[in-house]
């Protein structure tokens, strides 16, 4: 297990004699603590002027192990997730050398445990854009306690209590949306607290996810 040696600065990346460095997210939680057989992915925070870039080092991916997706929180999802379309959409399209055990992971720091962290999102489908009319979203805004239950805003340590106690007629598809403002760091906040659904064996939500 890696430790992390500051808070703030996870990853350093000596690339051509320049020292690389990452802010990732921080959570008070492991979800896993150990990915073996793994390659490298970095997204690092740039600014070229007034414009917020994400430049992508992606040169030490193999597509046969496991991905870690090494993103600086201070990115907004809007340049983050664009970028990590492209690289699910190479590992699934692979032909000749595929491993379909292969996960794809992102990195985060457990502030309590003070080690690094990993959260699986293989079977992710990310969609740039809005959800169908019909289907029920869980909707996450930039900088807000409170998520949406379709509409509805609750607080977010609310969040479980209020979805279990709708009573639908018909099981609507449920997909979360993700203001596509938000930050990275942000966003792996809310994804940690949607595990709940995992964790008390009912996973109602496909696995499609909008930014918008």
């Amino acid at each position: 297990m890696m430790k992390y040696l500051s808070l703030i600065i996870v990853f350093l990346l000596v690339s051509c004699g320049n020292k690389e460095d990452i802010q990732l997210p921080k959570s008070d939680t492991t979800v896993v603590s150990d990915v073996q057989d793994h390659s490298p992915i970095y997204i690092f925070f740039r600014v070229n002027e007034k414009d917020t870039l994400a430049e992508v080092n992606r040169k030490n991916s193999i597509s046969t192990t496991n991905w870690i997706f090494n993103i600086d929180k201070r990115l907004p999802l809007k340049l983050v997730i664009p970028e990590v379309i492209k690289m699910q959409d190479k590992k699934r399209n692979e032909k000749v050398h595929k491993n379909e055990q292969a996960e794809n992971f992102y990195s985060y720091a457990d502030t309590v445990k003070e080690n690094l962290a990993f959260l699986a999102f293989t079977k992710v489908y990310y969609k740039m854009g809005k959800p169908k009319n019909n289907d029920f979203v869980i909707y996450f805004k930039k900088g807000s306690d409170r998520v949406s239950l379709n509409g509805k805003y609750v607080k977010k340590a609310d969040l479980l209590q209020e979805f279990f106690s709708i009573q639908f007629i018909l099981k609507p598809r449920i997909v979360t949306q993700f203001d596509k403002n938000m930050s990275y760091g942000e966003y792996i906040e809310n994804k940690i607290l949607l595990r709940k659904f995992d964790l008390y064996n009912v996973n109602p939500i496909a696995p499609y996810e909008f930014v918008n």
